[in-house]
C-alpha cells in the first residue's frame, strides 16, 4: 500500500505556529501541499520553483497553455504590481476575501511562470486558516483546484485523500468545504471586462461593483455639464481601451445634470462646436434637471461651482450631501461661458479637462 500524505487539521481560524513551520519547510522544498478553502480544496506549489509547479501541472494532468493562480493571504499583496487599476481595487473591497479571482495585467517579478501573455491570476481565499499561513509565508504560493484536469474539484479532505493521497506531503483538512463551487474567475484590464469562469458572482454584479455612476452639474446643462460629460466618455474611453459607447461594460454610467434646467435643450452651439474640435459628438444631448431622488444613483456627483453644490445640498436630508464634490480638486469654480465667445467656451472646456484629468486616475 503506497505512502499517504500526512493529514493535519486546519480550522477556520488563525493557524497556530507549528503547523504552519511546517507547511512552510514542505513548500519550501518543492512539496506539494492541499489546502481547504471556502470554495473548493486546492493544491499548492512555491510558485518561484519551477519544478514544483511542473510536478502540480504532471499531477493534475493540466495543460501547460492553462495558467495557474496566486494565491495570496492579503490584498496588501497585490502592491507586488506594477499598477493595480482602480476598478480592480473596487472589486477587492467588495469580494475579497472571498470566491472571485481577478485576472489582471502585469507580472509581479518572481511570478512569471504563472502567467500568460502578461496576465496575473491572483485570489485571496476567504478560509482564514489559509489565508494566515499564505500570509506568513515568506515565499508565493500557486494554488490550482484539487482535482485531475476535467474532473470535480474535491470539495473535503476525504475525497483528496482517495485520488492524491499517495502523490503529495500534506492535506490539510478544514472540513467539507462551506460554498463547494468554484471562484468566479474575471479578467479586468484595458479592453477587458470578461467573466472566463462562471461562478457565485454574476457578470452584471461584478460590473456594478467595479464601476462608477457618476454625473456632473452646472446651471442649466447646456454648457459645462454637457462638456463635462463628453469630454469624461472620451478620456474613460481611452484608459479602458473601448469606445464611449462601450463603458457600461466596465460599470460605469456617466450623465449630466442642471440645478435650473429645463427640460430637453440642446447643448449650446458653442458648446457643440468647442466638443467637435476634439471629436466629440453631443449633439443628442436633451437637458435634464438635478432632482434630490437623482442623488441616490450616483457615487460622485461633481458640480462646477460652490454654488451648485449649496444648491443641491439644499435639497437632500442632512449628511446625504457627501456624494456632492466640486470638480476641481483644488475647490476652485468652473467659470460659466454662457453668452461669451468661442475662446470663452475653449477655455472652459480646458478648464475641466484638467480637472478630469486629475479626476481620473481615481476612476480608472
Amino acid at each position: 500500500m503506497p505512502n499517504l500524505a500526512r493529514r493535519a487539521e486546519l480550522p477556520d481560524r488563525a493557524p497556530d505556529r507549528d503547523l504552519l513551520d511546517r507547511v512552510r519547510a514542505v513548500l519550501l522544498e518543492g512539496g506539494l501541499v492541499a489546502f481547504p478553502t471556502e470554495t473548493v480544496y486546492g493544491l499548492a506549489a512555491r510558485a518561484d520553483r519551477a519544478d514544483a509547479l511542473d510536478r502540480l501541472r504532471a499531477l493534475k494532468g493540466r495543460p501547460e497553455d492553462l495558467p495557474l493562480t496566486w494565491h495570496v493571504g492579503s490584498s496588501a499583496a497585490l502592491r507586488r504590481f506594477e499598477r493595480v487599476s482602480p476598478l480592480a481595487l473596487r472589486l477587492v473591497a467588495r469580494y475579497w476575501p472571498g470566491p472571485l479571482t481577478l485576472v489582471l495585467p502585469g507580472v509581479p517579478n518572481g511570478l512569471e511562470p504563472l502567467t500568460r501573455n502578461g496576465w496575473t491570476g491572483v485570489r485571496l481565499p476567504a478560509h482564514r486558516g489559509c489565508a494566515g499561513i499564505l500570509e506568513a509565508l515568506e515565499f508565493p504560493v500557486a494554488m490550482t483546484s484539487a482535482n485531475r484536469h476535467g474532473a470535480a474539484p474535491a470539495t473535503d479532505a476525504d475525497t483528496l485523500e482517495r485520488a492524491f493521497g499517495a502523490e503529495i506531503e500534506w492535506i490539510l483538512d478544514g472540513g467539507p468545504s462551506r460554498l463547494s463551487e468554484s471562484s468566479s474567475v474575471l479578467r479586468l484590464g484595458p479592453g477587458h471586462f470578461e467573466l472566463l469562469r462562471p461562478g457565485l458572482f454574476t457578470l452584471e454584479q461584478l460590473r456594478l461593483a467595479a464601476g462608477l455612476r457618476i454625473a456632473f452639474v452646472c446651471t442649466g446643462n447646456t454648457c459645462r455639464s454637457p462638456m463635462a460629460e463628453g469630454l469624461a466618455r472620451k478620456l474613460l474611453s481611452e484608459r479602458l481601451s473601448v469606445r464611449g459607447d462601450e463603458l457600461g461594460q466596465f460599470g460605469f454610467e456617466l450623465c449630466s445634470l442642471g440645478v435650473h434646467a429645463a427640460v430637453g435643450q440642446p447643448a449650446s452651439k458653442d458648446a457643440l462646436a468647442v466638443m467637435r474640435e476634439q471629436e466629440i459628438d453631443i449633439s443628442a444631448h436633451a437637458s435634464r434637471a438635478a432632482a434630490a431622488e437623482d442623488m441616490t444613483r450616483f457615487e460622485h456627483v461633481y458640480c462646477m461651482t460652490r454654488g451648485h453644490r449649496a444648491a443641491l445640498a439644499a435639497t437632500l436630508p442632512p449628511g446625504k450631501d457627501r456624494k456632492l464634490e466640486l470638480l476641481d480638486p483644488n475647490g476652485n469654480d468652473i467659470p460659466d461661458p454662457i453668452g461669451g465667445t468661442r475662446a470663452d467656451y475653449q477655455q472652459t472646456a480646458e478648464a475641466i479637462a484638467a480637472c478630469l484629468k486629475l479626476r481620473l486616475e481615481a476612476w480608472a
